[in-house]
């Protein structure tokens, strides 16, 4: 009788055991971003240094192109976006998604092409390649050839040449002559390749690209405040922590901790330190997409935006 007793309580043990285990086992969250650089580095960051095991989150990151991660966002195969340049200019026209936090403020591209092109007089008739037509990349290199005086429409032909790093390498086998690359890429096409940097937009103008993007319907739901709450610690950790930080991107991105650490120099001003960008800096932004859009007026930010649960998160953590 007494082995039959013990019998049942190591049984019920290990049933009580297995069922504990299966209800904190973490929970699986797909989250997108569109290119291999120094812009995801909150999802980077928060994913080396547990921050989202921390919040009970098993991430999976995948690399999408950012039209089709809105479309997988919203026939649900994915929880949130990363990159939400493209999803503020695909609400107007009636995505169904609300963009809940800001981490990249400005933009982190710079205008490189090859060495035998020295100035912009010499990329009329070339080829400029782009990750999305109409995203934040592609968007940047407009402005700034307009601002040296150039017709994107007409002065040059754009393709879709691939992520960052895949536009680095079309430079240089010559299959694009022109590419908007973001650290730590421009630095390797600079010392590497000796591409020419012609201009760069980081101090020019707004350009909210990175943060997170989900459905209307789930944004009170508790799974995306953990996302949030994950992707805010590992912001946090990016702002405090230089050589921790630059030794994720050089993991990440597969480069040395010297092009790392410029990486991490050159673009840290560019990322709000809590997730949520100034008036001032949301009104440039929309401002800027009316024009590219062709809209009569800038779309009201309370279309696109909604901050109430990273501010709830901001609060929690200690932060404003």
């Amino acid at each position: 009788m007494v082995g039959l007793a013990v019998r049942s309580f190591l049984l019920s043990a290990l049933l009580f055991t297995g069922f504990a285990a299966a209800q904190t086992a973490p929970q699986k969250v797909v989250l997108t971003y569109s290119s291999r650089s120094i812009a995801s580095i909150d999802l980077f960051v928060a994913q080396e240094r547990g921050f989202f095991r921390e919040e009970g989150l098993d991430p999976q990151l995948v690399q999408v192109r950012a039209t089709a991660a809105i479309a997988a966002l919203v026939s649900g195969e994915v929880h949130a976006l990363g990159s939400v340049g493209s999803a503020i200019r695909a609400i107007p026209r009636g995505a169904p998604v609300k963009v809940l936090a800001i981490s990249l403020r400005r933009p982190t591209f710079w205008l490189v092409s090859r060495p035998e092109l020295k100035s912009f007089a010499d990329l009329k008739g070339k080829v400029m390649g782009t990750t999305t037509l109409g995203g934040s990349q592609h968007t940047a290199g407009i402005r700034m050839l307009r601002r040296a005086g150039l017709n994107p429409d007409k002065d040059l032909t754009v393709v879709l040449g691939g992520d960052v790093p895949t536009q680095l390498q079309g430079l240089v086998n010559g299959s694009i002559q022109v590419g908007i690359l973001s650290p730590p890429f421009v630095i390797v096409a600079r010392d590497k390749y000796k591409m020419n940097i012609l201009a760069n937009a980081i101090d020019e103008f707004s350009s909210l690209q990175n943060g997170l993007a989900v459905l209307d319907k789930n944004v009170r739901d508790p799974l995306v405040k953990k996302i949030l709450r994950a992707r805010a610690k590992g912001n946090r950790y990016f702002h405090q922590n230089e050589k921790g930080t630059a030794e994720v991107l050089a993991k990440f991105l597969n480069v040395d901790m010297n092009t790392a650490l410029e990486t991490y120099r050159s673009s840290r001003a560019a990322f709000t330190t809590n997730g949520i960008p100034s008036d001032a800096e949301i009104a440039e932004h929309l401002k800027g997409d009316q024009e590219i859009l062709g809209l009569k007026e800038p779309i009201a930010p309370a279309k696109i935006f909604d901050f109430t649960l990273q501010r709830e998160v901001n609060q929690e953590l200690g932060g404003k």
